[in-house]
């Protein structure tokens, strides 16, 4: 079954069962789903579907970070709910060690000896990692790497 299949059928499952906010966000994520096929004219494949949902997820991780400096933590907990739902649909994300092995390891396949190489270090590891990690997170990890050479 494919991914857009499985939050269609949870969308219905979660409306069986009136459970508002999985509801509300499952409607969400399927309405931005649906206007990217629009505007591209055609079905999105597995990966431009996970692409979607890492979008939502970081919107509701900026969202967060925006009502913790307004002093607003009731949206702050509605906001960390609503992620914890979208990512129920994402791969397994992976953490900080194995991020720091993958990314040594691109950089030594280009052999980087700085920041100035940052760019071409970020270009063979993204690939690797797509859907698995924030860019953000890469990049720190990339950073923290490259200035400790």
């Amino acid at each position: 079954m494919g991914l857009k299949t499985q939050l269609q059928n949870e969308l219905t499952a979660a409306m069986r069962a009136q459970a508002g906010q999985r509801r509300d966000v499952l409607r969400m994520v399927l309405t931005a789903i649906k206007e990217e096929e629009v505007a591209k004219g055609r079905e999105l494949d597995e990966a431009e579907l996970q692409a979607i949902l890492m979008t939502q997820a970081k919107r509701r991780r900026e969202t967060i970070a925006d009502a913790e400096r307004a002093g607003r933590p009731e949206m702050v907990a509605r906001e960390q709910e609503e992620i914890a739902i979208i990512q129920d649909y994402l791969p397994e994300q992976l953490g900080r060690d194995e991020l720091r092995a993958l990314a040594a390891e691109a950089i030594s396949e280009v052999n980087a000896t700085g920041m100035s190489q940052m760019g071409q270090v970020m270009g063979r590891l993204m690939p690797r990692v797509k859907g698995r990690a924030e860019g953000q997170v890469v990049s720190e990890v990339v950073r923290d790497l490259l200035q400790s050479r």
